[in-house]
């Protein structure tokens, strides 16, 4: 199984993932967060898919989510202003991103990681 893996090199987060994946001999397809986010449409497929709420997509603790005020307007703005605001610049979404196409993780946290993708 190889997932698509959406990251920022420099994140100390997404390294843990890497790690975490790679001592679970996980495959990754690595993608750029800031070189390459997703479009709009993947964003929306991913947001559907994990069942999450969108603002769980946002990268709170971001200086690119204070400059914009994002705090006020992440409950207003309608969905798709939002989505295109995620796709808009990478450093707005919290990373990592994992999906193998049906399933899919926003950010690390090892027990979810294991429950989600440590059994396959």
């Amino acid at each position: 199984m190889e997932l698509t893996f959406y990251w920022y090199p420099k994140c100390g987060t997404c390294r843990k993932a890497k790690n975490w994946f790679e001592e679970k001999g996980i495959d990754l397809k690595p993608i750029h967060i800031v070189e390459h986010p997703p479009s709009k449409d993947t964003i929306k497929e991913l947001y559907q898919k994990s069942g999450l709420p969108l603002k769980k997509f946002f990268n709170t603790s971001g200086k690119k989510y204070r400059e914009l005020g994002m705090k006020d307007k992440v409950g207003v703005l309608p969905e798709e202003e939002l989505l295109a605001l995620l796709s808009s610049d990478g450093m707005l979404l919290k990373r990592p991103i994992v999906t193998d196409g049906k399933r899919v993780t926003v950010g690390f946290k090892v027990e979810d990681f294991e429950a989600i993708w440590g059994n396959d």
